[in-house]
């Protein structure tokens, strides 16, 4: 999923726009932020937003913390 993502690994913070990219395990999560598609939204879009929450949930599930 593209937008802008922040983690924390030890003392350092690492900066992702995929969240393929984003390593298994981590500290912390510091910035989840996905790209919106522009409106007007197709239905196809709404579904793929409706599953932003669950994403996030899955990413703060790697936390190490």
């Amino acid at each position: 999923m593209i937008g802008e993502y922040i983690i924390k690994i030890g003392d350092k913070l690492f900066e992702y726009t995929n969240t393929n990219d984003i390593p298994e395990k981590f500290d912390n999560l510091i910035k989840f932020m996905p790209t919106s598609p522009e409106p007007p939204h197709t239905e196809e879009e709404h579904k793929e937003m409706a599953t932003y929450n669950d994403k996030l949930k899955e990413l703060m599930k790697r936390e190490k913390n």
